[in-house]
């Protein structure tokens, strides 16, 4: 009797652990207003995001309803393509000089929290190790990224100084193509430049010191590297990109670690997607699902990026996963919840 209830207990584990693939995604579209929408930020249950023309919003899931609103600074109307949330505010991050970043107020207003003016300034990616800490990357402006971080919820920013910093490499920036530069697990940090140089930069301690790996995605034009990069947990990695003039090329555009992002190694070589500006894991699929979005619409993997399925031609920028049959994804004139089966 006992030999059968452990052999039933054996089964019944190997069925759990056999995952179902996703073979198939609805699109509920929630907006089509004019704007372009490369940042969204998961609050609860409802989605912050904000975009071109100084455009920002909230789709509250409650309600099945998008709020929007625009934020000008003077006469300016800046572009945001970062967005970040904690449990009691919303944050956006515009891009180009000035770099403008907003925190939700005491009075409900955004209010101006950080601003950097530089000829070279440009944000790309914004997001908190929790609900004190939290940092945002940008190219360089001098001889190392631009990286900004808070350790008092947002109220102030301060940037890392070079001497904290590995320096760049001619030509190394990053893309705000997703906000999805930056990857987070604990205390761990990665972020993910592109361009003439691609390479991932790492801290353990949230921020306070780094180092740099080498990847092996395609690099050496202002337009290759590494778009998007994403981890399941502190050891597996996946990073995505190609080059944005050339959407169908799916060589040396897609990498996988099992170090915490040391060593990369190309997968699904001259297969699956071409040129695409985001990826993430599904939650609660042992690292070995994945889903990516871009300009050729919706891929999904089911073994941990070997093998791709396209799911859809619809083009998304970004998204983020509620759940692990539930996302959200921003593009041009959309914001859209993504069903997958």
């Amino acid at each position: 009797m006992a030999i059968l209830a452990i052999s039933f207990i054996i089964s019944c584990t190997q069925k759990e652990d056999k995952l179902l693939p996703i073979d198939s995604v609805k699109i509920e579209t929630l907006t089509t207003d004019s704007i372009s929408i490369r940042a969204i930020t998961l609050m609860g249950s409802n989605l912050g995001f904000a975009g071109n023309k100084g455009q920002y919003g909230l789709y509250d899931a409650q309600k099945n309803m998008v709020k929007t609103n625009i934020k000008k600074q003077d006469t300016l109307l800046p572009n945001f393509r970062s967005v970040a949330s904690t449990r009691n505010d919303f944050f956006m991050l515009s891009i180009q000089n000035p770099a403008l970043l907003y925190k939700t107020g005491d009075t409900g207003e955004m209010e101006l929290v950080y601003k950097e003016e530089n000829e070279k300034v440009f944000y790309d990616a914004m997001t908190f190790w929790n609900d004190q800490e939290g940092i945002a990357m940008g190219d360089p402006t001098e001889e190392c990224l631009s990286v900004i971080i808070t350790r008092d919820g947002g109220k102030s920013w301060t940037k890392i100084s070079c001497d904290k910093l590995p320096e760049v490499a001619k030509g190394e920036a990053a893309f705000a193509a997703s906000d999805t530069n930056i990857a987070i697990i604990g205390d761990h940090t990665w972020i993910l430049t592109g361009g003439i140089k691609s390479r991932v930069f790492y801290s353990a301690d949230k921020g306070e010191t780094w180092e740099v790996f080498e990847t092996p995605l395609v690099q050496g034009k202002e337009t290759t590297g590494g778009y998007s990069i994403d981890f399941y947990e502190d050891k597996t990695g996946f990073i995505i990109g190609g080059d944005y003039t050339k959407v169908d090329d799916n060589s040396k555009n897609k990498a996988i670690t099992a170090d915490g992002g040391r060593t990369w190694q190309l997968i699904s070589e001259a297969s699956g997607p071409g040129y695409q500006s985001c990826v993430q894991f599904v939650p609660g699929r042992n690292g070995q699902q994945l889903v990516s979005v871009g300009k050729t619409g919706i891929w999904v993997s089911n073994n941990t990026g070997k093998d791709w399925e396209q799911l859809s031609e619809t083009g998304f920028y970004t998204l983020r996963f509620l759940n692990d049959s539930v996302a959200y994804a921003g593009g041009n004139n959309i914001l859209a919840k993504l069903h997958f089966k």
